[in-house]
């Protein structure tokens, strides 16, 4: 029962994070379109990873209704590899598009000439690569594999992969990112500050000739952004990093089911956190899910027009009276 439980909430979730992400995508691909901007490919890049974590999810879902299930090692190993990636990328994906925003702030004027499509290029390969590294590292080396002592009922992080290898992405992986969003967010307050600093400066000098801030306007709406993603990625995956560290140094400490059945859950949420922060925070964004909603709805109105005229039930025509009939 309770198996069936967490695959029904699995399978909402994956279905939610699939369909938020998959629509985000669709509105940045439009945006990038009509824009021509290099860092929404970041943006772009984080919604494709939560999609792809998104699919993965939709394994587990099977995992779950098909208990007991008992698959081979192997099986659960390329799993979990592809859980672990997807999620890394998505990790990965955030510290990119923060890093972008903090570059926006601290180098406006040349931003544009270092953010060019070549060099967002290689940072995705390389994100990429380092996700791959990370979720399949266990996969090719027997060593970060937990040796199973017997038949494993469904595959799990702690029935898979080693303690040593869990603890080094945790301690290597999700802490340092968490230092450094808090880095580039106090940083960003502090260029904030003296953006507004000099505005104060040139409105008493009586230079400012009614202009609007729109620099600090721009640096608000990407630090409120980094700031709203920063919150959501901690609230999200905090609890599960602290319980999975405290779980593999002392396994008696913690029921390792409640990581995974409710913990683990949460860091999954922060998949479907990010479309919804980015198509309610994001202007641009909203507005292209907006137009996306006003074309589908025109193409369901059209149908549901062109379908009321039934197949073999059209309208017989009158018959023609010619003048040459009416005047006799």
């Amino acid at each position: 029962m309770a198996s069936s439980a967490v695959g029904a909430i699995l399978a909402v979730l994956a279905s939610l994070i699939i369909t938020a992400n998959v629509l985000v995508a669709i509105a940045l691909l439009r945006l990038i379109h009509k824009s021509g901007s290099k860092g929404l490919y970041f943006v772009l890049n984080l919604a494709v990873a939560d999609t792809m974590v998104g699919f993965t999810v939709v394994g587990l879902v099977i995992d779950e209704f098909s208990q007991p299930f008992y698959p081979p090692q192997i099986f659960c190993v390329l799993r979990m590899a592809f859980v672990t990636s997807s999620s890394a990328a998505s990790i990965l994906s955030l510290i990119m598009v923060a890093c972008d925003r903090h570059l926006a702030i601290r180098k406006p004027f040349h931003y544009f000439q270092m953010v060019t499509g070549l060099r967002v290029g290689v940072r995705l390969v390389g994100l990429w690569l380092v996700a791959a590294t990370i979720g399949f590292l266990p996969a090719f080396s027997p060593a970060f594999q937990k040796t199973p002592q017997v038949v494993r009922p469904k595959c799990s992080f702690f029935s898979v992969f080693h303690p040593a290898y869990m603890l080094s992405v945790f301690c290597a992986g999700f802490f340092p990112a968490l230092f450094l969003f808090i880095y580039l967010y106090c940083d960003m307050l502090k260029i904030a500050a003296v953006h507004v600093r000099h505005i104060r400066e040139v409105e008493q000098a009586g230079l400012a000739g009614g202009c609007p801030p729109s620099r600090t306007t721009s640096d608000m709406k990407a630090m409120r952004t980094v700031a709203i993603l920063i919150g959501c990625f901690t609230l999200s995956w905090l609890p599960f990093f602290i319980a999975s560290i405290v779980q593999t140094i002392c396994p008696s400490c913690l029921p390792y089911k409640v990581i995974e059945n409710y913990l683990w859950l949460m860091g999954l949420g922060n998949s479907l956190l990010n479309p919804l922060l980015y198509s309610l925070w994001q202007k641009d964004v909203r507005q292209q899910l907006s137009q996306l909603a006003a074309a589908l709805k025109r193409r369901v109105l059209l149908r549901l027009r062109k379908g009321r005229h039934f197949p073999g039930r059209g309208t017989t025509a009158l018959p023609t009276v010619s003048c040459l009939r009416l005047q006799d």
